[in-house]
């Protein structure tokens, strides 16, 4: 069975989200923050795995469920820092962020029988989830990131080393106001859905 990572940053005013600065406030912003981590965290709690692994930069808080492990993340650039959560893990893994609250258990619910790597595109041109049937950081050190070809370079590595590569459907990530709004209106009925409906019916007070 699979090792679920999410890797993610204590949702806390000015460190998370700013993107989303303005048209919200970075207090709103850390709790939209917060409520898309509550929501992956949900779904990932919900989707069957061997370990549910949260490599976080800065401190859990009650918004983290039972039955995670939680890591520090090592410092370093983003590449480092996802090749070494790749490196808890001694079997297949696969690793998603906190900016897709509309995934689902049935997306995170990978069989690695006929490939050896799943590939989940953003819109943005990244990724929002990597999966390895046998994990090994160098596949992700030394990639680009936050690029409009971040996605595409990690994927030619993929291949480029070999690995039978499986795609999964490209989602938006939360990046900005129109990505909030974008991904709400496809997951309705969850925190961030709710969340970001308050801020907008204060808004038009």
């Amino acid at each position: 069975m699979t090792t679920l990572l999410v890797i993610t940053k204590e949702p806390l005013p000015g460190r998370v989200k700013t993107r989303l600065t303005p048209p919200f406030t970075p207090r709103q912003a850390a709790a939209l923050a917060e409520a898309s981590l509550s929501d992956t965290l949900r779904v990932v709690a919900a989707t069957p795995a061997a370990r549910r692994v949260l490599v976080l930069d800065g401190a859990p808080g009650p918004w983290l469920p039972p039955g995670f492990e939680v890591v520090r993340q090592c410092p370093g650039g983003l590449d480092e820092r996802l090749a070494a959560a790749f490196a808890h893990c001694s079997g297949p893994a696969l690793l998603i962020g906190m900016d897709t609250p509309q995934v689902t258990p049935e997306l995170l619910t990978v069989d690695f029988a006929d490939c050896d790597a799943y590939f989940g595109p953003a819109e943005d041109g990244g990724f929002w989830a990597l999966g390895l049937a046998e994990p090994d950081p160098g596949l992700l050190l030394g990639v680009p990131m936050s690029t409009p070809a971040t996605g595409a370079v990690q994927r030619q590595r993929l291949v480029g080393a070999g690995l039978r590569v499986r795609d999964l459907p490209r989602l938006r990530d939360v990046d900005t106001a129109p990505d909030a709004h974008a991904v709400a209106a496809l997951a309705p009925h969850g925190r961030f859905a709710a969340r970001l409906a308050r801020y907008a019916t204060a808004a038009h007070r």
